[in-house]
């Protein structure tokens, strides 16, 4: 599900720095971050959570053991390492990164609590999971996913007209407005074959899922319903489809 792995980012500002995501805790991210830290003469000042999913989040009490003076920051909501000095942290709001900053652009959809962050001067947008290259991304429902929630979000992301995109997952995205307008292709296309399923007499997540991701490899199945129920979640707040003992075009 996470591809080659996670990508954190570092910025480093006269003897600051700031972290973006704090990985699982692994040792080799670990020492690359003590590393990055000495090479910039920096002192790891605040790591920013771009949302609580434990391959973004679960790492910040080893990073917590070995930087006792940083804070974490992140969109309220369930603090999962209780006992941290966690920032809360609000849409618009600004980190200071030495002489640099960083603004929180609120982009849920993906999850609840979802934050990208801005970088004025380059115009470079850390999008967490909100986009990644060659792929699409799960809309997790059961977790406080939201489909429309995630439209309005890419939507956001191409308003800000950024430069380039550092995702959480794959290469840096040079080229934003195509990949951010192929995500938003991909999920209309996805909401016009639930609709035709739907009409088609399939009224289960599960049929729904099948008859779309046929032969998908068993172990994305339970993503690909997740998709699924967000894209039923949108059409039954569209007025298009509800569950009437089982999913229905009205």
């Amino acid at each position: 599900m996470t591809g080659a792995g996670n990508n954190t980012y570092l910025l480093a500002s006269q003897g600051a720095a700031a972290l973006i995501d704090a990985g699982v805790g692994h040792p080799d991210h670990l020492a690359a971050l003590d590393r990055a830290l000495r090479e910039s003469d920096a002192t790891l000042r605040v790591v920013a959570v771009t949302h609580d999913h434990a391959d973004h989040v679960s790492g910040v009490r080893d990073i917590a053991a070995v930087h006792p003076s940083a804070t974490f920051a992140k969109w309220p909501g369930r603090e999962t390492s209780a006992g941290l000095p966690w920032q809360l942290l609000q849409d618009g709001e600004t980190l200071e990164v030495g002489d640099e900053c960083l603004t929180v652009v609120y982009t849920p959809g993906h999850a609840p609590d979802h934050l990208a962050f801005w970088h004025g001067p380059t115009r470079a947008l850390f999008t967490g999971d909100l986009v990644v290259s060659g792929g699409s991304i799960v809309i997790d429902v059961t977790r406080g996913g939201d489909l429309r929630q995630y439209l309005r979000s890419l939507d956001r992301v191409l308003e800000l007209e950024p430069s380039r995109l550092f995702p959480a997952h794959g290469p840096r995205v040079d080229d934003p407005v195509t990949l951010v307008r192929a995500h938003v292709a991909h999920r209309l296309m996805r909401e016009r074959q639930v609709v035709t399923a739907l009409a088609e007499g399939h009224r289960s997540v599960e049929a729904i899922a099948e008859s779309i991701y046929h032969g998908l490899d068993a172990r994305l199945m339970a993503a690909a319903r997740e998709n699924v129920r967000a894209h039923l979640q949108k059409l039954s707040a569209d007025g298009i489809a509800a569950d009437k003992d089982g999913w229905r075009l009205l």
